[in-house]
């Protein structure tokens, strides 16, 4: 089952062609992590699928390139200047470097003028860049300025795979692609035609946001158009809310790996988190984060779950995925239709929810109702 749900990688996910430069990268414990026993197995059972992974693709094409690199931390976080060039070509990096670019890029403080300039140097020399990347590292690049730059000026293929667990390919990768990607596409085109989406949940959360002049995303899985992106497992309908517009009370029940001891509240107003209640020791670690950064705060993103084969919910890459659940994420959205910027995004899952959107015209329509889609 796993050698096959690899190779669907190849063929039905990404639809890789004889001749592609494909690059396969995942990250290794740095020495700055502290990570248990059972964390640390998982992560060298993930670095272990890359290689296999790597080495699967050497049957479909003979250009595949393999990175490992140090962990950056935080999902979110810009890789390192190595992967950049062995992605986008050693005359785009360098050109970056010239121009002063390359560090504000890695750090995620560049300005939207200096970010179209770079845009610039990696769209002249994007015929080096990869055709398509299959990423397992434990911390996402999904949304980086790395991902968004491959596939949106040079057209790369990107399967973004962070937290990736064996069992997922028995369970959220054992799917029927073309079901699945009907599904998440019919949600999408009901919530585009929303303004205003309120969610409520039996857990004590209730929520509202904008989605004014914001663009829905479907992610199916089936990455092989051009500049095609998505998580594998797949199956989810996603958003950048309106930056502050969000507000309310957000009751976590789990943190992106394990479920909590006790609930945690999110106070949000004016689109960011302006509070955070609770004694569960997580709660610390999050205080932490979004003190590092103003805007680790920000509402970053609405998800909606559409996959029927994902269960677990211990693992965010999946749980997230589970038909009839939404997730919120804090931090950066820049990477798909937002304006913050910040090397941090965090998902965080909420079950059984009530998700009714409002046109602008005030006319409200309930999506889901209790985890069941109407």
């Amino acid at each position: 089952m796993l050698t096959d749900s690899l190779r669907a990688i190849y063929t039905t996910n990404l639809g890789v062609k004889r001749g592609e430069r494909v690059l396969v990268f995942t990250d290794r414990v740095s020495q700055r992590e502290l990570v248990d026993a059972g964390d640390l197995c998982r992560r060298e059972r993930l670095r272990d699928i890359a290689l296999l992974t790597a080495e699967i693709g050497k049957s479909f094409t003979k250009k595949v390139l393999f990175y490992e690199y140090p962990a950056t931390r935080s999902h979110g976080v810009e890789p390192p200047e190595e992967l950049w060039r062995l992605a986008f070509g050693e005359r785009a990096v360098t050109g970056l470097a010239k121009a002063g670019l390359l560090g504000p890029l890695l750090m995620k403080e560049i300005p939207d003028e200096q970010t179209r300039k770079a845009g610039a140097v990696v769209r002249k020399y994007r015929a080096s860049a990869a055709d398509a990347v299959i990423a397992l590292s434990n911390y996402s690049t999904s949304h980086t300025r790395f991902r968004d730059f491959l596939t949106s000026l040079c057209g790369a293929r990107y399967a973004s795979m962070p937290l990736f667990d064996i069992a997922m390919c028995e369970g959220a990768m054992d799917v029927d692609w073309k079901a699945l990607a009907g599904r998440t596409n019919r949600t999408a085109k009901r919530v585009q035609g929303a303004e205003t989406i309120e969610i409520t949940s039996p857990n004590g959360t209730h929520f509202s946001l904008s989605k004014k002049g914001r663009k829905v995303i479907s992610d199916t899985g089936l990455l092989t158009r051009p500049g095609s992106f998505g998580n594998l497992p797949a199956g989810e309908v996603f958003l950048a809310p309106l930056e502050g517009t969000a507000e309310g009370r957000l009751v976590l029940q789990w943190a992106p790996m394990r479920e909590l001891q006790s609930p945690i509240s999110l106070i949000v107003k004016d689109g960011v988190v302006a509070g955070i209640e609770g004694d569960e020791p997580y709660a610390a670690l999050l205080r932490d984060k979004l003190r590092e950064r103003k805007e680790n705060a920000n509402i970053a993103e609405l998800g909606i779950g559409t996959n029927d084969r994902a269960k677990r919910p211990d693992n965010i890459l999946e749980s997230e995925k589970i038909l009839g659940t939404i997730h919120i994420a804090l931090g950066d959205n820049s990477s798909f239709g937002g304006t913050v910027k910040t090397p941090f995004h965090q998902d965080f899952v909420f079950f059984q929810p009530t998700v009714v959107l409002i046109d602008r015209d005030g006319g409200r329509t309930t999506l889901m109702k209790d985890g069941s889609f109407t």
